[in-house]
């Protein structure tokens, strides 16, 4: 494809986009990472080797080591694909965790989803996103401009500080110590409820 400059300039050549993945390469990464989630999920990431990864993709070690450079990597590959998930259901999803629905409505959405999230795969979030690492990370700062949104739209002042704020009860340590104190996860998610509507819902302001 050629695009033309308004000058009346011979046409450039637009710029390339990404490589295309081939299709054995992308079958190879499918196979690592289910392999990884299964092994991550039942043993501990700690307990689990790059060669267990290889073994059970049925791949070989230089094939998982051109791709990923040790265990971490992997961790936020899966982790990344489950967060991306999460992110087009925020977008185009069905109200209310997407658009169409009050501020206090989609937060609350938002943190039952996240919790999902965390349960689901606390193991990946715990060795990923924990400590200043989880501000670093492309899904934090999506996460924050959502929020942030939603505390705009309900007209409250000061959207920075209040977003991260409100942000803060979904940290990976604060999941897995509640969990340790066996406080049970439909409690969370009901104070997380409260949370959102004494918040965002100017009927309890």
């Amino acid at each position: 494809m050629t695009r033309r400059s308004g000058d009346g300039a011979r046409p450039t050549e637009a710029a390339p986009g990404p490589p295309r993945e081939r299709a054995d390469a992308a079958r190879n990464r499918a196979r690592v990472l289910a392999a990884a989630e299964e092994l991550f999920a039942t043993r501990g990431a700690a307990a689990v080797t790059m060669e267990d990864i290889a073994r059970a993709a049925g791949v070989g070690r230089g094939t998982l080591y051109r791709r990923y450079p040790d265990r971490a990597a992997i961790a936020v590959a899966l982790l990344d694909e489950h967060e991306r998930a999460l992110q087009e259901r925020l977008l185009r999803g069905e109200p209310p965790l997407g658009p169409g629905a009050p501020p206090a409505a989609r937060l609350a959405a938002f943190y039952t989803a996240m919790l999902e999230l965390l349960k689901n795969h606390h193991h990946l979030v715990l060795g990923t996103e924990t400590g200043h690492s989880r501000f670093a990370t492309g899904a934090y700062g999506f996460w924050r401009a959502h929020v942030r949104a939603l505390v705009v739209e309900a007209g409250i002042a000061g959207p920075d500080a209040l977003a991260d704020t409100l942000l803060a009860p979904l940290a990976p340590e604060v999941y897995a110590y509640q969990r340790e104190r066996g406080i049970p996860l439909p409690e969370t998610t009901a104070a997380l409820t409260r949370l959102a509507h004494a918040v965002l819902d100017p009927g309890t302001r």
